[in-house]
C-alpha cells in the first residue's frame, strides 16, 4: 500500500511539474516569489488536475444513450452546455494550489530552458570536512549502538560457550557484545561562488526597470544556488559614483544624477581583489543598466577594466540592458564592438518582463 501511495504521489508531482513548465513565463514574472530561497516552499496556482479513471453510469439508465435518433447521429453526454439553465447551488471549477520549493522551480527552469550544468572552477582547492559512518567499534554512545552486530556477537558468544538453547532461542547481549557505529572525518572538495550585482540607479532607471532587474536576479540566484553549496551575493549601485549596499537597498533605492559605469567596475574589482581570490572562487559579475554612460572616455575606461581584470578573473561577465525611454542604449553596442567573439562576455537586452526568460537563457546557457 505504501509503495502504491509513493507511486501515485510521484505521478502527481510529475503532472504538476508539467503544468508549471507550461506556465513558466507567468511564474517567472511574478514578484511574489522574490526573497524566497532554496528549500522555502511557495504556493503555485495550477489548473485543476484530474487523474484519469473509469466512471460508471447509473444502473437504471439502461442502453447506451437516451432519446430519439437515427443511425449515424453523434451522441451527446446528456449534460447542459455552459451558460444554459438556471442558477444552481453546485460548485464551479477552481484552480489548485500546490506547494513546491524554490529549488524545484529552479530545476524546472533549467529543464525548460535546457540550461547546461555549471562547470565550477577551483573545486579541488577548497575542502570541507564531513563526518561519515564507515566502521564498527567496541565502545561508543548508546545512540550509535548497532543492533544487528550486537546481537550477532551475542549469538556467537552463546553458541561458542554452549549456552544457546535451540528449543528456547533467547539471546541476551552483555556489555562485551555491544558494537557501535564508528565515524571518521573526510575532506570533500566544495566549490564556492560569488555573484556581484551592479545596477545603474541614475535618473533614467525607473521603478519598472528595477523590477525587471530584481526578478532576473532572483532566478539567477536560484539557478546558481543549485550548483554551489556556498553562494554569496554582493550588491553595488552606481550613478556618477558607486557604493556597496545590502539587498534591500539595492532594489529599493531611489537615486538620480548622471552615470559613470566605470565607478561600479572599479569597486567590483576592489571587492574581488580583497575578498575573493580568483583561483579559489567562481566569480559572476552581473551589471544592469539602460546603456546610457557619461562619455566615451568612461566607456573606454570600462573596457580596459573588463579586459585587464574583471573578465580574466570571472567565470563569465554578464551585462543586461533594460529598456528605458530616457536611456540611449549605447553601452551594449560598445561592448559588442569591443568583445565580439569573447565567450566569457554575455550580453542580453531586456525590453520588458516577457523578455526575462530569454535573458536568463542568454546568461546561463553556456554553463560557465
Amino acid at each position: 500500500m505504501a509503495l502504491k501511495i509513493d507511486q501515485d504521489h510521484a505521478r502527481f508531482r510529475h503532472i504538476v511539474r508539467g503544468r508549471i513548465r507550461e506556465n513558466l513565463r507567468q511564474f517567472i514574472s511574478k514578484g511574489e516569489l522574490l526573497g524566497r530561497k532554496g528549500k522555502d516552499m511557495v504556493s503555485i496556482p495550477v489548473p485543476q488536475i484530474d487523474i484519469p479513471r473509469f466512471r460508471f453510469g447509473s444502473r437504471d439508465a439502461g442502453g447506451v444513450s437516451q432519446g430519439d435518433g437515427d443511425v449515424g447521429d453523434p451522441l451527446g453526454d446528456g449534460q447542459e452546455r455552459p451558460g444554459s439553465g438556471k442558477a444552481g447551488q453546485g460548485e464551479g471549477q477552481h484552480s489548485l494550489e500546490v506547494e513546491v520549493s524554490v529549488d524545484e522551480l529552479a530545476d524546472v527552469l533549467g529543464e525548460e530552458l535546457e540550461l547546461p550544468a555549471i562547470k565550477p572552477k577551483g573545486e579541488a582547492r577548497i575542502d570541507e570536512d564531513a563526518e561519515r559512518y564507515t566502521g564498527i567499534r567496541r565502545v561508543g554512545p548508546e545512540s550509535l549502538r548497532h543492533f544487528r552486530r550486537t546481537y550477532r556477537e551475542a549469538l556467537k558468544r552463546q553458541i561458542i560457550s554452549g549456552t544457546f538453547d535451540v528449543e528456547r532461542p533467547v539471546i541476551l547481549p552483555t556489555p562485551v557484545d555491544k558494537r557501535f557505529r564508528a565515524w571518521k572525518a573526510t575532506s570533500a572538495p566544495v566549490a564556492n561562488a560569488v555573484i556581484l550585482y551592479m545596477m545603474d540607479v541614475s535618473g533614467s532607471m525607473g521603478d519598472e526597470q528595477k523590477q525587471i532587474v530584481r526578478m532576473t536576479s532572483f532566478w539567477l540566484d536560484a539557478w546558481l544556488g543549485r550548483h554551489y553549496k556556498g553562494l554569496e551575493s554582493r550588491f553595488i549601485i552606481h550613478d556618477s559614483s558607486a557604493r556597496e549596499v545590502d539587498r534591500e537597498t539595492f532594489f529599493r533605492t531611489k537615486e538620480s544624477g548622471g552615470t559613470m559605469i566605470s565607478s561600479a567596475y572599479k569597486l567590483c574589482k576592489s571587492i574581488i581583489e580583497n575578498e575573493y581570490p580568483p583561483d579559489e572562487w567562481n566569480i559572476y559579475p552581473f551589471h544592469f543598466s539602460d546603456g546610457d554612460n557619461w562619455s566615451m572616455d568612461d566607456t573606454l575606461a570600462c573596457v580596459d577594466l573588463l579586459r585587464q581584470s574583471l573578465i580574466p578573473w570571472s567565470n563569465m561577465f554578464a551585462y543586461g540592458q533594460v529598456e528605458s525611454p530616457y536611456g540611449s542604449g549605447q553601452f551594449v553596442k560598445d561592448l559588442r564592438g569591443h568583445f565580439k567573439g569573447d565567450d566569457k562576455v554575455v550580453l542580453s537586452e531586456i525590453p520588458n518582463k516577457d523578455a526575462i526568460v530569454q535573458s536568463i537563457k542568454d546568461f546561463l546557457g553556456k554553463g560557465r
